[in-house]
């Protein structure tokens, strides 16, 4: 590790994490897909969401990185539900550590949906071994926009 590196831990979210989380998931969505419609809740509002639905229904994980929540990654069944990272830490491995933990958690496999459009989280989830199971017109999400089902299946259970 180089002097500019900073070694990310993985650990289990509680609901004290519930309103980083969500500046975490509206902040990644606002850079990361400017495509998307605009936000229509507010912070608090996503904090809430958070606490009573995805801690409530998901295994989830955050990044932590010099003592900041930097991603997270919830997992219900064997569906990836979310994984957000900051922009700024984006490209140094956060993600993949965080895959790599809901994988460990998924040990027959494990299915997420992509927006068609996120071309980027489509190359991530590629060269994870990720594959297209089908797409579809949007009709199944709240955006209303064209996505895909992705699919990885660990190499002895194929």
């Amino acid at each position: 590790m180089t002097g500019t590196e900073t070694a990310t831990r993985i650990r289990p979210a509680n609901t004290a994490d519930a309103a980083v989380i969500a500046r975490v998931h509206m902040t990644s969505r606002a850079v990361t897909m400017p495509y998307l419609p605009p936000q229509g809740r507010d912070h608090a509002q996503v904090t809430r969401w958070i606490e009573e639905v995805v801690l409530a229904s998901c295994r989830t994980w955050v990044a932590v990185r010099d003592g900041e929540v930097v991603g997270y990654a919830a997992l219900e069944g064997d569906m990836l539900e979310h994984l957000y990272l900051l922009p700024d830490v984006r490209r140094q491995g956060v993600g993949t550590l965080l895959l790599d933990e809901v994988r460990r958690h998924s040990p027959e496999g494990l299915s997420l949906y992509v927006f068609q459009s996120n071309v980027e989280a489509r190359a991530f989830y590629e060269r994870h071994g990720f594959t297209v199971l089908d797409t579809d017109d949007g009709r199944r999400n709240m955006e209303r926009l064209p996505d895909m089902t992705l699919r990885w299946t660990p190499p002895d259970q194929g």
